[in-house]
Parts: structure tokens; sequence; C-alpha cells
């Protein structure tokens, strides 16, 4: 299982950095087709969806990385089993908003399966809404993972 964890992590960063690289160059052909006076609509609506699935995908993978932004001027000057409750507890309530993201995000995407984009009529705005509750379902696996690392190096003889 922890194989599949890993190569599941190297996927998602694969796909976040493809999905980014494609989005800036669609942005930048569409500026200079828009400068040279032929606009292409569909490029906006294409660079939403790769823009909601790089962000959600290279958030589970920061996540993973221990890279998310955290500022722990106070924390740090806790003795370091003050420091594992915290962190603990912080996983909890961050284990709750995903929770929520990921059923409120299904809801969403069921509710957006008739929109489709204006400049893409074939690709419906589930694609996109979509993101959100894979996103968050990747990053809730990561946070559970986290934590039960977090209790185990925390236990005597550890």
């Amino acid at each position: 299982m922890k194989k599949f964890y890993e190569w599941l992590g190297k996927a998602e960063m694969t796909v976040a950095k493809v999905c980014l690289l494609v989005l800036c160059t669609l942005v930048f052909v569409a500026a200079v087709a828009r400068t040279l006076g032929h606009p292409m609509s569909w490029t906006v609506d294409m660079a939403t969806f790769l823009f909601a699935w790089s962000v959600f995908l290279g958030a589970d993978t920061a996540m993973r990385k221990d890279m998310l932004v955290s500022i722990d001027l106070v924390v740090c000057r806790f003795p370091d089993k003050i420091q594992k409750y915290i962190k603990l507890l912080n996983n909890v309530i961050i284990f709750i908003f995903l929770i929520v993201m990921v059923v409120y995000g299904s809801y969403l995407s069921y509710t957006t399966y008739n929109r489709s984009f204006n400049g893409l009529p074939w690709l419906s705005y589930t694609w996109v809404t979509i993101s959100v509750p894979i996103g968050c379902l990747l990053m809730l696996t990561t946070n559970v993972v986290k934590t039960k690392e977090l209790l185990i190096k925390g236990r005597p003889g550890k």
C-alpha cells in the first residue's frame, strides 16, 4: 500500500506540472494571438480547467512534502509534547474541513453536469468542479497518513 501511495504522489506531481505547463503555454499563445488580431476564446476555458486541477493536485503534493504555509512562531516555543498535541488538533480540524469539501464539492460537481463552457461546448463544467472533491480526497488521505505518522512517532520506543 505504501508503494501505491508513493506512486500516486509522483503521478499527482507529474499531472500538476503538465497542467501548469500547458496552462502557461495556452495563456501565452492566447495573448500573442489576441495581439495579432486573432483571439482564441476557448483558451480561457481550458486555462480554467487546467488551473483547477493544478491547484488541487499541487496542494496535495505540498501537503505530502510538508511544504504548506505555516506560521510556527509561537508553537515552536512550546515543549515537544505540546507541539504534538497542537499538530494533532490542527490535523483534526483539517480532516473535518476536507470532509466538508469532499461532500459539498461532490454536490457541486453533480449540479454542474449540464453546464458547459462557452468556448468548449463539448466539455462539461463538471470536469472542473470535480477537481475539488478529488483533490480534497487525496489531501484527506495524506492527512490521515500524516496523523498516523505523528501518533506513531510520539510513542515510547519509536
